[in-house]
């Protein structure tokens, strides 16, 4: 087969080595891609949202099947577009994806179909928005209703805060569009998750939990970012808390989406919170996690490829995939500034001893070849140093070894990944 990725992340570059890997693959092509992905697949200088060429590179490559990463062209209609010019595309169409691309439309469903999840309410006003976090004892939540690179999220720690917040987002629109309407919501206490499972419209197939770090700091301190680490499995995800996951989140989402006449065909990702009344959503995405897809593809010992088909033609129903019993581990290197105003353009060397780590591989998100032919950094989030071991400790270590082989002055990671899981 004839392969095109689209997306030039981290994630992009986790499913790119694995679909490289696979048996079906005869060629891989990745736009745009990035330094990393070139040693997988020919990268292709065409941007990620950039619909009308993605569509016409991929007809006049005669392409076979298309894997999108990021959620902003799902949301636009890439998968739609391909789709109807004759090429099959895992992901969302944009109906299904704006289970993503709107928080309100997410909570939405949720409320009409029985998804236990946080009291909310949606605002485009920001009086009636501020009267209503009043009702919320600190921490309250406010997010913004679009797409902002998953830093649309903010957790007010009073009501001075929370007003301030919907000022900026509403009044000063923070975050452009995707702010013109906000979700204020109450604070759900308990221990974060993403689970994933891939679904084809109608049945889903679940796939690993995993656990994100959001915020820049260590000891979950900052700002929240698109995800500085992660690692896969979670032990907060039992196999009870996994089973009530698929039975009251998943299956009714997916079920939901049908009915509304927006059958979701991708991967399905619920940012879950375990509470001490069982899980509860925080909001679902149409795509792969980045950071923890590259920690899924670490453990997935299954041909990746197939499982994305199948989920693309709707024969999910009797699939299965093996997994890793191992624990695997990704820090993130980002740029110095990240997340507010990264510096890009410095030097990355000492790679080759990173991944020299014994269990370590190295998957590139914001790299770039200067006209040396050096490694320098083009983005905010950089590197996943990620690693594989026999549990969340061992492949801690091992990450952070690859990590301090690394000579990047302008880089910097949080050193706590894992903290959970090794604290129990």
């Amino acid at each position: 087969m004839r392969i095109l990725v689209v997306g030039s992340g981290g994630r992009e570059h986790a499913l790119c080595w694995k679909l490289a890997a696979s048996p079906l693959c005869d060629k891989l092509y990745c736009a745009p891609g990035n330094a990393g992905i070139a040693a997988e697949a020919e990268c292709v200088p065409i941007g990620a949202e950039d619909v009308e060429k993605l569509v016409a590179f991929a007809k006049g490559e005669a392409i076979d099947f298309v894997v999108i990463g990021p959620e902003a062209p799902l949301v636009k209609g890439l998968a739609d577009r391909l789709e109807a010019g004759g090429i099959a595309a895992f992901g969302p169409s944009a109906k299904a994806a704006e289970i993503e691309g709107s928080k309100g439309f997410m909570k939405d469903l949720a409320a009409k179909y029985g998804i236990p999840t946080a009291r909310y309410a949606r605002f485009t006003e920001a009086e009636p928005a501020k009267t209503f976090a009043r009702t919320f004892t600190p921490p309250i939540v406010i997010k913004a209703d679009g797409l902002a690179a998953g830093k649309g999220v903010v957790i007010a720690a009073s009501h001075a805060e929370a007003a301030a917040e919907i000022d900026a987002m509403l009044g000063a629109r923070k975050f452009g569009a995707a702010s013109a309407e906000i979700v204020v919501e109450e604070y759900l206490e308990g221990e974060e998750l993403s689970f994933f499972a891939l679904t084809d419209g109608t049945h889903a197939l679940p796939l690993a939990s995993a656990q994100d770090h959001k915020r820049v700091g260590d000891g979950d301190t900052g700002p929240n970012t698109g995800g500085m680490g992660a690692y896969s499995p979670a032990p907060v995800a039992t196999r009870d808390v996994e089973a009530a996951i698929l039975e009251r989140i998943i299956r009714p989402a997916v079920a939901g989406m049908a009915a509304e006449g927006r059958p979701f065909k991708g991967v399905l990702f619920a940012g879950v919170m375990v509470t001490g009344d069982g899980p509860k959503l925080i909001e679902f995405n149409c795509r792969f996690g980045d950071p923890e897809c590259q920690a899924l593809m670490l453990r997935m010992k299954s041909d990746l490829l197939p499982a994305l088909i199948a989920a693309r033609d709707g024969t999910l129903a009797n699939f299965d995939l093996r997994w890793s019993g191992e624990t695997a581990l990704v820090v993130v290197m980002a740029a110095e500034g990240y997340p507010e105003k990264p510096k890009t353009g410095t030097l990355i060397r000492g790679l080759d001893a990173a991944g020299a780590v014994e269990g370590v591989t190295l998957f590139h998100a914001g790299t770039r070849r200067n006209a040396a032919g050096e490694i320098e950094a083009s983005g905010g989030r950089v590197l996943g140093i990620s690693a594989l071991g026999r549990d969340a400790a061992d492949a801690r270590d091992r990450a952070y070894r690859a990590v301090d082989a690394i000579d990047w002055p302008g880089g910097f990671c949080r050193r706590d990944i894992g903290w959970r899981a090794i604290g129990r």
